[in-house]
């Protein structure tokens, strides 16, 4: 999420969290933003314009389907805010373009997807099916849509139980507040084959575990299993309470979240804390992988100008991640070896983690996405990101990485202007092992 403004820090109680940091984390040389190396896109999507003309339509969040029978024929999926859907080919061409639903009158809150996901072989009425499920962040429901790349009406088609109900809102007066469904990861249990979706709450702390459930007719729904809150107040090493600095009733937001298969481990990323890691099944106790360099950074909220005023850094936050935290992808191996890929949107920097937890996702390294020529610019101010290490086809043999950019160039200065940038997996491997 890109701030129009820094947020006024909320009062809540202190809770003791697992795995806080102990006190300020040291820069190593060599190692700043300015020294990560850079690769370059190969293909970017069409422009998207957040106004009438454009349809409202903003870039948030890809996800990558791949086409085992044909790589070559591989699709990104991806959300456009108001504008809906997006569905391109691996050359960036639009696909497909899918409206989000309106609200139940003109007065209310107008459908917006915000994060999208894939599930494979979900057990449908009518046979097996890959799906991708996205967060109606308009309407607090979640969306869920068939993928067949065959289907003479394009490769997606809507199977949203029409009873599906809000994930956290009690009525429409509520929806029309805006604290609802926003951040999305998909997860199917191995031990049980059941598959869910884990779904965060707008300006609030609470993620949500829902299942799954198709019907008779092919239709897909949801129940919720559990919640939980993670914290909105940490208690600082040197004895002090400190919340991120937030509009008045705001609360430090969840957005971008993956979920690793082979544990069951969810990575979901508090946009102005930094890294959680916890169970996929919400139980435990979540432990914070690692902090936003503002972690501890007192600010008062400056009613005047919708900004917030810093004040001196006591040294407790990280080095790698300047906020917001977003876009967090898995890049998986064979061995069980990978990456942890999030966004560190405030400095346009990419960070890597170590996918084993067993050795604590030791920091491996980052990277930039860089223009590759005047007229394919980098990714700035990244929102989401899909990672998919697999061979797709002649286009991608080493895999891709697609990203959002949140300032695409040229632009006017005044509208904002946003796409997806497709990067050989290989130049991110070549980056991170160099």
């Amino acid at each position: 999420m890109r701030h129009p403004f820094r947020r006024l820090a909320v009062s809540a109680l202190t809770l003791a969290v697992a795995a806080l940091p102990a006190g300020p984390a040291l820069a190593r040389p060599g190692h700043g933003p300015a020294a990560l190396p850079a690769v370059h896109p190969r293909a970017e999507t069409a422009p998207l314009t957040d106004d009438e003309a454009g349809g409202n339509a903003d870039a948030d969040d890809p996800a990558i389907w791949r086409d085992a029978a044909r790589p070559d024929r591989s699709l990104v999926v991806a959300t456009a805010k108001e504008g809906g859907l997006r569905v391109y080919d691996l050359d960036a061409r639009l696909v497909q373009s899918i409206a989000a639903p309106a609200g139940p009158t003109p007065d209310n809150a107008p459908g917006r997807f915000n994060n999208v996901d894939l599930v494979q072989g979900v057990k449908l009425g009518t046979g097996r099916a890959d799906l991708a499920v996205t967060t109606d962040r308009g309407n607090d429901r979640l969306r869920v849509y068939r993928i067949d790349p065959a289907s003479p009406g394009g490769p997606l088609t809507d199977v949203t139980d029409p009873a599906a109900a809000p994930v956290f809102s009690a009525g429409q007066a509520e929806i029309d507040e805006q604290r609802t469904a926003y951040g999305l990861a998909t997860w199917t249990d191995r031990a049980t084959g059941r598959a869910y979706a884990l779904v965060s709450r707008r300006e609030r702390t609470t993620l949500a575990l829902l299942e799954l459930t198709a019907t008779a007719a092919g239709r897909v729904g949801y129940r919720e299993v559990r919640t939980l809150d993670l914290p909105s107040a940490f208690r600082l090493p040197d004895g002090t309470s400190w919340s991120p600095c937030a509009e008045p009733g705001e609360l430090p937001q969840v957005e971008g979240m993956v979920v690793d298969p082979d544990n069951g481990v969810l990575y979901a990323g508090q946009e102005d804390v930094g890294i959680w890691r916890l169970r996929a099944d919400l139980t435990g106790t979540p432990r914070l992988l690692d902090t936003v360099r503002e972690y501890g950074v007192p600010g008062t909220y400056d009613e005047s100008t919708e900004e917030c005023v810093a004040g001196a850094d006591p040294g407790y936050g990280g080095t790698r991640l300047t906020a917001d935290v977003e876009g967090l992808t898995l890049l998986q191996e064979d061995d069980g070896d990978g990456y942890l890929l999030a966004s560190s949107q405030g400095d346009d920097t990419f960070a890597a983690y170590d996918r084993e937890t067993g050795e604590g996702n030791e920091y491996e390294g980052g990277f930039r996405v860089t223009a590759a020529s005047a007229a394919l610019d980098g990714s700035e101010e990244c929102d989401g990101a899909a990672v998919l290490n697999r061979p797709l086809g002649s286009r991608y043999p080493n895999g891709l990485l697609v990203v959002q950019d949140g300032h695409d160039t040229p632009g006017d200065g005044e509208t904002a202007v946003t796409d997806f940038k497709f990067v050989d997996l290989g130049d991110v491997r070549d980056a991170l092992d160099g």
